[in-house]
């Protein structure tokens, strides 16, 4: 998404209202929005300045807002689960996906991290993406085109068991339940030093996948969980609120390294657990 002062034709836009309902759509000369508070129409939003109030036809008000990447995650039509923004948030720092880069995922699902994944790369980036299924990857396609990222991604329809078609990717991430038995071809996919992520529901899938990578030529793994607390904003009360999100899988990141065996380097090796 490209953030501007003012809302135009084309751009996504969300309506935010009384108890916090919204509405995420695209602005359209001559279309409208019908809600159970009533009706705007996008010409009398086309123009306006993000932050405005903006009000039904009963009356009842609205703030018009772009949209952050977490909103439109967060609304996405899913047909599987999604990966939520306090996971891909980290998952992008830690994997070091920036502008240009050529980054790779198999797993497409719902496209929640493929968006994020394009949104990172920029205009000048490329993600690859594969899946197996033919209708979630029409879902996924259907998503990134509503957001207008649909350009920045090539989308792959296979059984990963069979490889990958690139090569020196910088980033991967790997969103399918059974990682550890995709990690050789995952390791052919990447370039020398690039960054490998997945994420993971249980420990005995952990476990696996950290022994596929000491044996794939993988190192300074690490294994995190996140946890996400929001609290409420009344200053005259300020105190957590009764619900958060806690668990949702375990996330692993690894690096491909290239072993040596020259014997000086055994004791590095050994500390940054590659196997011999």
């Amino acid at each position: 998404m490209i953030y501007t002062s003012t809302a135009s034709e084309g751009d996504l836009a969300q309506l935010v209202g009384l108890t916090h309902k919204h509405f995420i759509f695209s602005l359209k000369a001559g279309g409208d929005v019908q809600s159970h508070r009533g009706v705007l129409k996008h010409d009398d939003l086309i123009g306006k300045p993000w932050g405005s109030q903006v009000f039904s036809h009963m009356g009842a008000p609205f703030f018009l807002l772009q949209p952050s990447i977490s909103d439109i995650l967060n609304d996405l039509p899913r047909a599987t689960q999604i990966l939520y923004p306090k996971d891909i948030g980290y998952i992008l720092i830690t994997m070091g996906v920036a502008p240009g880069q050529r980054v790779m995922e198999a797993g497409t699902g719902s496209g929640s991290m493929t968006i994020a994944l394009a949104t990172a790369v920029g205009a000048e980036g490329r993600v690859i993406s594969y899946e197996q299924k033919q209708d979630t990857q029409n879902l996924a396609r259907k998503n990134l085109e509503r957001v207008g990222l649909a350009a920045r991604v090539d989308f792959k329809l296979r059984d990963i068991m069979q490889g990958f078609d690139e090569t020196d990717a910088d980033a991967f991430f790997l969103d399918v339940q059974n990682s550890f038995d995709y990690i050789p071809q995952v390791r052919a996919a990447l370039k020398s030093g690039g960054f490998f992520g997945t994420l993971l529901p249980t420990f005995n899938q952990v476990e696996k996948t950290l022994y596929a990578l000491k044996k794939n030529g993988f190192a300074f793994v690490e294994v995190c969980e996140l946890m996400l607390r929001h609290y409420k904003s009344d200053p005259a009360r300020l105190r957590p609120t009764d619900r958060m999100v806690a668990h949702t899988g375990y996330l692993i990141f690894a690096r491909r390294i290239e072993p040596s065996t020259d014997p000086r380097g055994l004791e590095l090796a050994n500390e940054v657990g590659i196997e011999s």
